[in-house]
């Protein structure tokens, strides 16, 4: 049942709009081409979302200079990182649970395209920040 998980259907929602632009330009290409798409596809279908918004990184209540940088913020609560790579690493994982951190969100999602016949995708939850509706 979908409403058991935070932003379940959002991020369902989300990856019909992946499926599409694979469908649409297949595998292999470059990782802003995806991008770029992906936010044609978006608002085609009127999702709220920011591409490339900058997270500021905080130490011992001190802003740093150096921002995170997540290819999408879906309706202000889906963290996405998009790849274009042969297969997801634990490096790719490891960076969207930055994002997430730092954005105090608990749902992101880790796209690739990089695969030329199928889109991949994972969908992380961190409990910390996940709140009673």
């Amino acid at each position: 049942m979908l409403e058991s998980h935070p932003h379940s259907q959002l991020g369902y929602d989300f990856i019909g709009v992946c499926f599409e632009v694979h469908k649409t330009l297949g595998g292999g290409m470059l990782e802003e081409i995806y991008q770029e798409s992906l936010e044609l596809e978006l608002g085609i279908r009127q999702f709220q979302f920011v591409g490339k918004q900058e997270l500021a990184v905080f130490y011992k209540g001190n802003q740093l200079k150096k921002r995170y940088v997540p290819d999408l913020v879906i309706a202000g609560e889906l963290v996405v990182e998009l790849k274009a790579a042969k297969e997801i690493d634990p490096e790719h994982e490891a960076q969207l649970f930055n994002y997430l951190r730092i954005a105090r969100k608990p749902v992101g999602y880790l796209v690739n395209f990089g695969p030329l016949k199928s889109m991949l995708w994972r969908r992380y939850v961190l409990s910390e920040f996940v709140t009673e509706s």
